[in-house]
């Protein structure tokens, strides 16, 4: 068999219990209030006018919702594969639970498929990849097909064509992050739009390559210079990968949030008194990402490792005004304190636990040291309940939802809807305003 055919086949053979199921929701929960949230924003509102200038359709659809999503960077993340899977796979299982009136069993079912294809292609690429190539666009789409394939019913030669269909489509370059444009929102909803094609045209009989993954012209060979095949098949009988996915609690890029969480308690410990100098160890991907000691952007600064701590000490907490103008001139001053280095300790163990060490030095002389090894909202230091229903409402508040606590229940109580469609859960996606938007004849 193909690498592709005994992905399909593990999937397929993992049982899906109602731990998993309940597990799901809270994902959807944490996509849907992600989407609300994304439209209060610059790029959020640039989409919603493209979204409205024609009819919606499924696929505008899902790039509309996939974009959405991943605009205000605190959207789920699997640590292991670096992949972003809600912001692909929720949208179009959303969008096509929609069309199709399904269950929201049914649709759990899909997320649960579509994060455990994608995440194991991501465990496999090797880190070469994501020097160039954003694993949450290029693994993402294989993501969204599997999921759109558990969906539509495909058999599992029809799947196999979907994931060579999603495969020759998969790109997203990280070349936006040195401008800070707004490329990286079209990442996630052009891999969930185009994992949606590739399995709509795999019903159809359009076929795809079988050796999409190992061919000589593959994806491996293409995209991956220091692939692991072998980690696509790790551990067949482990929990889905869903339980290994993180939930954010920040609005910056996760690489940030270990030293977010040691800069919040080092802050509570100052006591209002400026640090002298500042040091930061942290993994070198977090560096390669997140080094960026002059912010001149929004979305530079979420993805500055200088500007989130500082933020952080000087605020003692980090919320969506904390990436503003105003906020990066506040921080400006601490973040040339700042020294960098790469932690042996914390690169040894990563990507499995993503570690940092804050350490600053006072006038007095005096030293406080901070560390984490995990961040907060992984697998190893998860939110709670209470802390993830906190984290939905304020989102739902952001984007200008009515009665947020009111929707986080029912959005939980999603396995037990007989049908998405027939609900009104679909309304908190209207962007319309008539409260009308539907995808039945889409």
């Amino acid at each position: 068999m193909t690498l592709t055919e005994q992905l399909i086949e593990l999937i397929e053979n993992k049982p899906i219990e109602d731990e998993d199921i309940a597990a799901a929701s809270w994902f959807v929960l944490d996509a849907m209030a992600n989407i609300a949230a994304g439209r209060n924003s610059e790029p959020g509102r640039i989409l919603n006018r493209w979204f409205l200038d024609e009819p919606p359709n499924t696929s505008r659809t899902v790039l509309w919702l996939g974009a959405l999503m991943h605009i205000l960077e605190v959207d789920d993340l699997h640590r292991q594969s670096v992949v972003h899977p809600g912001c692909v796979v929720i949208p179009t299982v959303l969008s096509l639970g929609l069309r199709e009136g399904l269950s929201g069993r049914m649709m759990l079912e899909a997320v649960l498929k579509g994060f455990e294809a994608c995440t194991r292609l991501g465990n496999s690429v090797g880190p070469a990849h994501y020097k160039i190539w954003h694993n949450t666009a290029t693994c993402g789409t294989f993501g969204a097909a599997y999921a759109a394939g558990s969906i539509l019913g495909l058999s599992k030669s029809q799947m196999r064509d979907a994931l060579g269909n999603a495969g020759t489509q998969s790109s997203g370059l990280w070349e936006f992050s040195s401008s800070g444009t707004m490329s990286k929102h079209l990442h996630a909803g052009r891999a969930g739009q185009s994992g949606v094609i590739a399995a709509d045209l795999a019903s159809y009989g359009l076929s795809g390559a079988p050796t999409i993954l190992e061919g000589k012209r593959g994806f491996y060979a293409a995209y991956c210079p220091d692939a692991n095949p072998e980690a696509l098949l790790n551990n067949p009988e482990g929990k889905w990968q869903l339980h290994e996915t993180s939930i954010k609690p920040w609005p910056s890029c996760r690489h940030t949030h270990p030293a977010i969480d040691a800069a919040l308690e080092i802050s509570i410990q100052l006591k209002g008194e400026i640090p002298e100098s500042i040091e930061l160890g942290v993994y070198q991907s977090a560096l390669d990402v997140c080094d960026k000691p002059n912010p001149d952007s929004l979305y530079d600064a979420k993805f500055s490792l200088q500007h989130c701590v500082s933020i952080a000490i000087l605020c003692g907490q980090v919320g969506f005004d904390s990436f503003e103008s105003e906020a990066r001139q506040q921080a400006s001053g601490l973040a040339k304190k700042f020294s960098l280095k790469c932690n042996e300790e914390f690169e040894k163990a990563y990507p499995d636990a993503w570690g940092a060490e804050v350490k600053v030095k006072l006038s007095n002389g005096e030293e406080i040291c901070v560390r984490r090894k995990h961040a907060k909202g992984d697998p190893d230091a998860p939110l709670s309940p209470a802390e993830m229903r906190e984290k939905a409402a304020m989102l739902f508040s952001y984007g200008g939802v009515p009665d947020p606590e009111n929707w986080v229940e029912r959005i939980l109580k999603l396995p037990g809807e007989p049908s998405f469609r027939d609900s009104d859960l679909h309304q908190l996606l209207d962007v319309s305003g008539n409260g009308q938007w539907s995808m039945k004849d889409a």
